[in-house]
């Protein structure tokens, strides 16, 4: 069984709730200034529960997703059944070289096992000049915590930034509760495995959370000096 497989329940309810997930405040931004025009076939690794798909159809695009979890890829198809979502391994993609001109990555980069391997598999399936998109927890963010609410608390590293290292951390908000795991990479690990697999970097964001967001939790607004969210397009080359 998978780790999001585990969580699968969970993450229904976590991320299905209303304002509740960071991605009510960062989606849009990613979608906005990442995200490119919709072409011929969209990919989405590591899709979860679906909403990034549902939300790429409704902006035009023509979307397979697919997820390492049946409980989370059975949610997706229940919700979406004019999708097309699958059970498959990012790190060997069952598709043929150039099958797609986008591919969507969101958050998912800094679960898989070998984050090398699965950019490499976006590379080959994507055709020449097609982009891949990326969404992960900021490296810098990752590293270090802040030791309050208070908006002025300092952000504190206290191991090492440039450290390759699993990550596991639990967390309960308003009745609903999750277990995160995955890998925490510094910048130019990412960085190195699209210079790998022959990308080259188009455009960097790392946004601010939204007054929106604030409004809806005062603690986000010690998100406006620190970076949540890392944002990347690369283009194959």
């Amino acid at each position: 069984m998978t780790e999001w497989e585990r969580e699968a329940e969970n993450w229904v309810r976590w991320a299905r709730t209303p304002g509740h997930d960071s991605y009510w405040y960062y989606g849009p931004s990613f979608f906005d200034q990442i995200v490119p025009e919709p072409g011929r076939r969209t990919l989405e690794i590591g899709c979860g529960e679906g909403r990034v798909a549902r939300d790429l159809r409704q902006r035009g695009h023509h979307v397979v997703a697919l997820d390492s979890s049946p409980t989370l890829t059975s949610y997706a198809r229940r919700d979406d059944p004019g999708g097309r979502y699958l059970i498959a391994d990012a790190a060997a993609l069952p598709f043929a070289e150039g099958t797609f001109d986008i591919v969507v990555a969101y958050n998912s980069l800094m679960d898989v096992q070998d984050m090398p391997s699965t950019v490499a598999e976006a590379a080959r399936v994507l055709q020449p000049g097609g982009s891949l998109c990326i969404s992960v927890t900021h490296p810098v963010a990752n590293a270090g915590a802040f030791p309050g609410d208070d908006p002025d608390a300092p952000f504190v590293i206290e191991g090492s930034y440039l450290d390759r290292r699993r990550f596991e951390g639990t967390f309960e908000r308003d009745g609903l509760r999750i277990t995160f795991r995955g890998w925490c990479y510094p910048i130019e690990d990412y960085v190195r495995a699209l210079e790998s697999a022959g990308f080259l970097v188009e455009r960097v964001r790392e946004p601010a959370a939204t007054d929106e967001a604030v409004a809806s939790r005062t603690s986000y607004v010690r998100w406006q000096r620190v970076p949540m969210f890392l944002q990347i397009r690369a283009v194959k080359r």
